[in-house]
């Protein structure tokens, strides 16, 4: 009977741990799911990176795969993130980085930006933000970075940059042939290399940067730092229909579901994107209305008003 009450005790142990794991495997489902969303790659697209099957990856993305350590190592490579990253955030934080989370939950939403600004500036030691009269536009592909970016240029008598293209020139071949043949974290060590570069060499410039600049901390930090942000947005129908005008639909080439994926992206990215120093929404608006709206959001930017 002893016997048997000692059994029964240790199936209940393990059955409370496995009730345990659930949402922690919940958490690293989801912290997956929205790295690799913010970059906009597909499954199949990490799955090959990461040497996983598209079909555990699934597994894990629904929070019913237990990852190995080894797995979880080659995901976070592929995605160029550090491994914690994708552990729950809540498990092991101290109490230190508890009492910071939930100073900045009291915070308002609109002064997030410039507490995040002064926590990299403190960070990076420098003591201003050098921006200079740099403009860089940030978003989705579609918003009409490119478009009203060259007009923005023209406006102000200073060159138009595209990362992308810089990109293209110093790997000798297209993005999509880059990141086939060398992966997403090669792409993302010549998108910092093409930043630093621009910010060096000018005191004014329009710079248009790819939709995922977002998901690189540091890039993204330093472009935050050295350039006057600027978000432009549109309504995700209002996306998807000027990206297919372009002939363009990487990351969705070949997916059914384009839209929820158009949206997962947005909505990793949102919050990143939400810190720009200023914002634009295009949407139902002509060029040229968006156009003047710009300028004038960049003009206050550059005289150190508040957009």
């Amino acid at each position: 009977m002893a016997a048997l009450n000692a059994k029964a005790k240790a199936t209940s142990a393990v059955q409370a741990g496995r009730v345990d794991h659930v949402p922690f495997l919940a958490g690293v489902a989801r912290a997956i799911r929205l790295s690799r969303a913010k970059r906009g790659m597909t499954r199949r697209q990490l799955a090959q990176q990461s040497g996983a099957s598209e079909r555990y990856l699934a597994q894990i993305e629904s929070g019913q795969g237990n990852p190995s350590v080894l797995i979880l190592r080659s995901i976070a490579q592929a995605l160029d993130v550090p491994m914690i990253e994708l552990l729950p955030r809540s498990n092991g934080r101290s109490a230190a980085m508890r009492d910071v989370l939930d100073a900045l939950a009291r915070v308002p939403v609109a002064e997030l930006a410039a507490v995040a600004d002064w926590i990299e500036t403190r960070g990076a030691q420098r003591a201003v933000p050098d921006r200079a009269r740099r403009i860089a536009l940030v978003g989705l592909r579609g918003a009409g970075k490119s478009t009203l970016g060259r007009r923005l240029a023209k406006a102000l008598g200073c060159p138009f940059l595209e990362l992308d293209r810089l990109v293209e020139q110093d790997y000798g071949a297209p993005i999509p042939d880059l990141i086939e043949m060398a992966g997403l974290a090669t792409f993302r060590r010549y998108e910092r290399a093409c930043l630093e570069r621009v910010l060096d060499e000018n005191d004014a410039a329009v710079v248009a940067t790819a939709g995922g600049i977002v998901s690189d901390a540091e890039t993204y930090s330093l472009l935050l730092r050295r350039a006057h942000t600027i978000w432009i947005k549109a309504r995700p129908e209002e996306h998807m229909s000027r990206v297919m005008e372009q002939g363009d639909f990487r990351p969705m080439a070949q997916n059914r579901e384009a839209m929820a994926d158009l949206l997962a992206i947005l909505e990793a990215r949102r919050a990143d994107y939400a810190r720009a120093h200023a914002q634009l929404d295009t949407s139902a608006d002509t060029v040229e209305c968006s156009f003047e709206k710009l300028q004038q959001i960049a003009q206050r930017c550059v005289e150190g008003a508040n957009p």
